[in-house]
């Protein structure tokens, strides 16, 4: 799992972007269709959109939608997943059978697709593979052969759609950015060490919670067992033990999340004093950061008690932790029953999912994982025409002038804290479908036949490409998503945004439906990453990305006012009897939410020309865009994935149209109705 740093660093959003959009804003024309674009058919005309505007834009989808039995939920980021996991299972058969060299993106992409796929030659290879990693675990002999191994296992977490996450089964975890406060480019320390999501699961006295730590700690037994360890219910006691002190130690979700406070910059020399008991030069050498003079301490408070943890608990405890967690990340390229027991934890246990997913389509997706631009480069040859890139980034042009109009017309931001906003809008970098510069990844050679060595080899590359990033100017240029993901993010510290190719399709986009569509599903959702910038923690980010108080203390107490009001309102959702949204942790994506749904309504409204939208099926041009965005946010989860889930889940989600005037005089929203919110409750931000 990642951590909140990423979440903060890497703004993502379980986003809806689209693809090529109409408008007409400025100097740029695009081509539009004229067809309604919204799906009647997911519409249940019968309830009253001021009383439930989900159920109004989806409830018949929602009733006559089944989530697959491989999966936790479904919903339009599944529908846009399908079809591009549909174009790559395409690609890759094709690669399958090719007999390019080894040391092409073909070869490399074939090599790891059918090592992955043999099953009988993981079956019949055991647990030789794992073995000489196991054997290094073993052999530790004291706190500094221990820490030797801590540091050689150190991995970069660079995945933002994993941002929700909280850390790394690693005891640290390392991620590679620009300072928070600005300057050269320098490896993050993080929290790391859990198997469960995060500490809460440790520590909540929640029923539900205890019941989990149950299970989890016979999944740990399981895995012994079947790995033909002795003892393995006190091996299993041990790990639990450990990892309880492991969560102890841990900063919580809340005080993560508070990444100001966290901004800690140390050397080498003040790492060693503020932090004792691990062997630091010899987990760093390991790391292949004895050399590293500055470190960012993201989570100081649980560094020094990880540290101390190396210390005060047994080799033999540690040793048990290790192992088990090398199978862990690894149980997909071993035997079938570690791949086995760890899905019916983390899939059904965890998350409700009845089915595993089909070994071809887990195949694909560990080459994409691993060999990101290898594949996505051929992906987008084929499936991402340049017209599209170019479209899109006239879109998102004119997002960025409507919001720059609204930040020019809000009345009580003084002067220099408006003149800092516009000058973020105005420099944020925006890559559209895929990089310019494409990753190499010649260095990475994957073996046929040898699916676990593949993965370590894979993972030690990117380890050592963001390594390479130590000490260099920031660029900001990078992209932190592949071109086949279906998902978008925000990067307040390079002040940049990436809008992947994979989601620049249908249910976010329809190149024959007119701009009210493709503005309520695709400009909402540009407009969200825009703001994302802007969020209780992009707003903490200057224009250059550095960690920096560009406010007034009149303004900020104005936006955290504003900010406190919408957590209180999400706050509102219920769930389940008892279990209500976490406004404050979910108010970053609240905020983007708000803020550039009223955006693109505003860039929506201009591209108009001052008329009126025609009528299409019996649907103003308003009513389709606010329906449009509410159908992007069609979701339907497991009981026990949504109880897990700690962003906002798309239902509610889809209620942030409570907020605009304009959606009352679209759909007739009178005090009475349920979703009504009277003028001055309804939360206005940038």
């Amino acid at each position: 799992m990642k951590n909140s740093l990423i979440a903060a660093l890497l703004l993502g959003t379980a986003a809806i972007i689209a693809g090529p959009v109409a408008c007409s804003s400025g100097t740029e024309t695009f081509a539009t269709g004229t067809g309604l674009g919204i799906e009647k058919g997911w519409m249940d005309t019968s309830v009253k959109p001021g009383d439930d505007f989900y159920a109004f834009a989806n409830g018949t989808w929602n009733k006559t939608t089944e989530i697959p039995a491989d999966r936790a939920s479904t919903g339009g980021f599944v529908i846009a997943f399908n079809e591009t996991e549909k174009q790559l299972d395409a690609l890759i058969r094709n690669i399958a059978t090719s007999d390019a060299a080894d040391d092409t993106a073909e070869g490399r992409i074939r090599n790891l697709y059918r090592s992955y796929m043999d099953t009988g030659a993981i079956e019949k290879a055991g647990l030789g593979p794992i073995k000489p990693d196991l054997n290094r675990f073993a052999a530790i002999k004291d706190r500094k052969s221990l820490s030797a191994v801590i540091g050689s296992q150190l991995r970069a977490d660079v995945d933002p759609l994993n941002a929700t996450d909280f850390g790394t089964e690693n005891l640290f975890g390392i991620f590679v950015t620009q300072a928070l406060s600005g300057g050269e480019v320098v490896p993050y320390l993080l929290q790391g060490g859990l198997g469960l999501p995060e500490r809460k699961y440790y520590l909540s006295s929640d029923p539900e919670m205890a019941k989990l730590r149950g299970a989890y700690r016979q999944y740990i037994q399981d895995v012994f067992a079947s790995a033909g360890e002795g003892n393995s219910a006190a091996k299993a006691g041990r790990v639990f033990d450990l990892e309880m002190k492991i969560a102890r130690a841990h900063a919580s979700r809340e005080e993560s999340e508070s990444f100001t406070q966290s901004a800690t910059l140390w050397t080498r020399a003040e790492l060693e004093k503020n932090a004792p008991g691990a062997d630091w030069a010899a987990l760093l050498d390991a790391a292949q950061l004895g050399q590293q003079g500055k470190f960012a301490a993201y989570h100081p408070g649980a560094i020094k008690g990880l540290s101390k943890l190396i210390a005060s608990e047994p080799l033999d405890a540690w040793k048990d932790w290790l192992a088990f967690h090398q199978i862990n990340t690894n149980a997909d390229v071993l035997p079938a029953k570690f791949d086995s027991l760890h899905f019916a934890f983390y899939g059904t246990t965890l998350s409700g999912t009845p089915e595993q997913r089909s070994r071809d389509k887990r195949a694909l997706a560990t080459v994409s994982e691993l060999l990101g631009d290898d594949l996505g480069q051929l992906y987008v040859a084929k499936y991402f025409p340049a017209s599209a890139k170019a479209q899109i980034e006239g879109i998102v042009g004119n997002i960025k002038r409507a919001f720059g109009v609204r930040v020019q017309a809000i009345d009580w931001l003084a002067s220099e804290t408006k003149a800092e906003a516009l000058k973020k809008v105005e420099t944020i970098q925006v890559g559209v479908g895929y990089s310019d510069k494409w990753r190499d990844f010649s260095s990475v050679k994957i073996a046929a036949g040898s699916p676990y060595a593949d993965v370590q080899a894979a993972r030690k590359a990117e380890y050592a490409h963001q390594l390479g990033k130590i000490g260099k100017p920031l660029d900001k240029a990078e992209w932190w998503m592949t071109p086949q993901t279906v998902n978008a993010v925000n990067l307040p510290v390079q002040n940049a945004l990436n809008f992947p190719a994979a989601i620049l399709q249908r249910p976010f986009f329809d190149p024959r439906a007119d701009p009210a569509y493709n503005y309520g599903a695709i400009g909402a959702v540009i407009g969200h990453e825009i703001s994302h910038s802007f969020d209780n923690n992009g707003a903490e980010f200057d224009s250059v990305g550095a960690l920096r108080n560009w406010w007034t203390d009149a303004d900020r107490k104005r936006f955290e006012e504003a900010g406190q009001k919408l957590a209180a309102q999400f706050d509102s959702y219920e769930p389940f009897p008892g279990l209500h949204v976490n406004g404050k942790l979910t108010l970053g994506e609240n905020i983007a939410d708000v803020a550039g749904l009223a955006a693109a309504y505003d860039a929506y409204r201009a591209s108009l020309g001052g008329k009126e939208a025609p009528v299409i099926d019996g649907f103003t041009g308003d009513q389709r865009f606010f329906i449009a965005y509410a159908q992007a946010w069609a979701t339907k989860m497991r009981d026990a994935a949504l109880r897990q889930r700690i962003a906002t889940p798309g239902m509610y989600r889809a209620l942030t149209v409570r907020n605009l005037d304009a959606w009352y005089k679209a759909f007739d929203v009178n005090p009475g109705d349920k979703l009504y919110l009277a003028p001055e409750e309804r939360v206005r931000i940038w």
